[in-house]
């Protein structure tokens, strides 16, 4: 006889229960675009001002934005541009504004492309216009190039493409993109175009031709990071939103302002800490988020960010990580870099790896120094000259875990005996 599973509760329904923390968490995601941005206005006035003569069929000024991760320059962007389509649609122009992510779109076939497609928009048919998509793959790029151009030219009007993450694109695929669009208005009449370049990097301009770099730059903004009281604000901002009333202790947005801030001021880190805070304290079914869920959520953020950097490590960086994860589980909390290479020379073989020197074995582990995943120090032995010290500060078994995922298994595979017998 079957049991009537309508009678047992069931397994989200705590989870559905009147929530005591948040109102609206997705207003504490970095997806939500607020009405008001906080202390940008100088920022977006700027942007503002330079697309200005679009709304009058002028040619805007082409635009480079630098500014850290979080310092808002992808939402003031934004801002400014859907406010330019609206005062446009009013005013009877037209002014199209582009936005391509540079991370995922890194290459010119892809970019011009993808501009293409949003140019004529899944319902834009209108009969007096001749339409060829582009396809994603396989024509050449000039035979590319000419499309956008013919489309920009039918849909006449002027049309701002920002290119977020602009350093990305360039390291991979060099400047034809830009050098392509940046003169593009020469075989235009009846349209306009205006690039917007955004960048985390200002070192990337090295990679510029110095006449892509002209064209593209000729007006620069630079986005400073956030301190705390600002990141007060916009907490304060999202948390009205975001959480129900008194849902959060007086010291918590401080305190996620005061961390985020230590982090070059990333509003993203700020708004992470705080809700991740809360889905903390929503969790426990508590009644309030305190300063000890913001602290756990500060953990766990840094726990996320180490494991995707163990993750992604290269195969020889993990074995010499692995190497030191044994000398930690057999009980050596500070162990040198002369116990790590004798480790590692006597794991390889079961392995089946090219072996490393100890040069660079070392080079191996001051770079997981620099990755934060170890803590390293030099150290004056007298007359045996100077070692490494080195030690984790965190909770091995995340890393050892991650470590055991190795793409090929075979760490995972080392039989024990084997690493008792090397420990001995």
């Amino acid at each position: 006889m079957t049991q009537d599973t309508n009678d047992s509760p069931g397994l989200f329904d705590k989870f559905l229960s009147e929530n005591r923390i948040f109102r609206d968490r997705e207003v504490l995601r970095h997806s939500y675009r607020p009405h008001i941005l906080p202390h940008r206005k100088p920022q977006i006035d700027q942007i503002a001002a330079i697309l200005a003569p679009a709304l009058q069929t002028e040619t805007p000024s082409n635009i480079l934005i630098y500014g850290k991760t979080g310092t808002g320059k992808t939402a003031s962007v934004r801002y400014v541009g859907s406010e330019l389509e609206s005062v446009s649609a009013r005013r009877g122009t037209v002014c199209r504004v582009i936005h391509l992510n540079c991370e995922v779109i890194d290459t010119q076939y892809r970019v011009l492309a993808q501009i293409s497609k949003l140019i004529m928009g899944e319902d834009d048919t209108p009969s007096d216009k001749i339409k060829t998509h582009i396809p994603m793959t396989g024509w050449p790029t000039d035979q590319v190039y000419s499309e956008l151009k013919n489309q920009i030219e039918l849909n006449s009007g002027v049309f701002i493409i920002i290119l977020d993450e602009i350093d990305k694109l360039v390291k991979k695929s060099g400047d034809d993109t830009l050098y392509n669009l940046t003169r593009i208005n020469t075989d235009l009449n009846r349209s306009k175009v205006s690039i917007i370049g955004i960048s985390n990097d200002l070192g990337f301009k090295t990679f510029l031709d110095p006449r892509v770099l002209s064209s593209l730059s000729e007006e620069e903004l630079v986005f400073p990071p956030y301190n705390a009281p600002q990141l007060c604000d916009i907490l304060q901002q999202r948390a009205v939103i975001g959480f129900a009333e008194d849902a959060l202790e007086d010291e918590v947005i401080p305190l996620c302002a005061a961390l985020a801030a230590q982090e070059h001021g990333d509003a993203r880190r700020a708004l992470d800490l705080l809700r991740i805070s809360g889905e903390l304290a929503d969790r426990e079914n508590g009644s309030k988020v305190t300063v000890d869920h913001v602290k756990k959520a500060q953990a766990k953020i840094e726990t996320d960010s180490m494991v995707e950097c163990i993750r992604t490590l290269p195969t020889q960086s993990k074995i010499v990580l692995y190497c030191m994860l044994l000398l930690h589980r057999a009980g050596q909390r500070i162990f040198i870099s002369g116990d790590v290479t004798r480790i590692y020379k006597e794991l390889t073989p079961f392995l089946e790896i090219d072996v490393l020197t100890a040069r660079r074995i070392s080079d191996l582990i001051s770079e997981l120094n620099m990755l934060g995943v170890i803590n390293t120090r030099l150290v004056n032995r007298g007359r045996h000259g100077r070692t490494k010290e080195m030690w984790f500060d965190t909770n091995t078994d995340k890393i050892w875990e991650v470590i055991m995922e190795e793409s090929d298994g075979r760490l995972a595979q080392v039989d024990e005996q084997i690493v008792v017998q090397i420990l001995r």
